[in-house]
């Protein structure tokens, strides 16, 4: 079993509305680090090399760019977030989705999750 989809030739439902990405809130897959395929032969050097995403910096650049931005622009960015993020269903899970997401806006520039916290909370209540 996979999560693949679209592709050539498919004439299967192609997973319907299920989430195919991880992590996710909606019980989807999950990594398991086992191989997808059996080991290849081959002669020669060959390698696998762990990417190790942990120690990455998700936050600095976006953070300096919205400080780089006048209060106009940063009003309409916030605006054209809150708007998408007030969407979100309003269940336990969709909460945890949207505070999730407006705590890596804070982690980017503290003023920029405070205010798209607040831009979202008004429009959501």
């Amino acid at each position: 079993d996979n999560y693949g989809r679209d592709g050539a030739m498919r004439f299967d439902a192609n997973g319907g509305a299920d989430k195919n990405y991880e992590p996710n809130s909606f019980n989807g897959p999950v990594q398991t680090d086992s191989p997808l395929y059996n080991p290849l032969e081959s002669s020669g050097g060959s390698g696998t090399y762990e990417w190790d995403e942990r120690e990455t910096d998700n936050f600095t650049q976006a953070g300096m760019l919205y400080r780089l931005m006048s209060s106009d622009e940063k009003d309409r960015l916030i605006a054209a977030i809150a708007g998408s993020l007030s969407g979100v269903q309003k269940t336990d899970v969709g909460d945890g989705i949207v505070a999730r997401s407006i705590g890596h806006f804070r982690l980017a520039d503290a003023d920029f999750g405070d205010r798209l916290g607040s831009a979202v909370n008004a429009l959501r209540n």
